[in-house]
């Protein structure tokens, strides 16, 4: 599955906070779920301040596990996801969805969805 092997990709980068990497596969003006405040980030620049926010205050690993398609053609990843304080202190483990709108190769949306335990 061709969106798999760019969401892969996806994944490595953010883990090794390649900001770039990522910034690489998304629409220019991608709509961006913000997982921390709420709402969506949208564009380069606010994801780039977004995740630079974001690592200055914790540090999240996320896993792809599963990979589909929905009824709509997104495709969906089952994200493991583990969340560090700085000091290294895990204050969140959990399951979720990434849900990702993809056109001609970029990512256009991503959207997070809970998963019920």
């Amino acid at each position: 599955m061709i969106n798999e092997d760019l969401l892969r990709k996806a994944y490595r980068a953010f883990n090794a906070r390649d900001i770039d990497a990522v910034l690489a596969v998304l629409y220019p003006n991608v709509a961006w779920a913000n997982g921390m405040e709420g709402g969506y980030v949208n564009g380069h620049r606010e994801v780039r301040d977004y995740w630079s926010r974001q690592w200055s205050l914790i540090d999240p690993h996320v896993e792809p596990q599963r990979f589909s398609t929905d009824e709509t053609g997104q495709t969906v990843v089952d994200v493991h996801q583990v969340v560090h304080d700085l000091d290294g202190n895990v204050i969140v483990d959990q399951s979720v969805q990434h849900m990702y709108a993809i056109e001609q190769s970029l990512i256009k949306c991503m959207d997070i969805k809970s998963i019920d335990q």
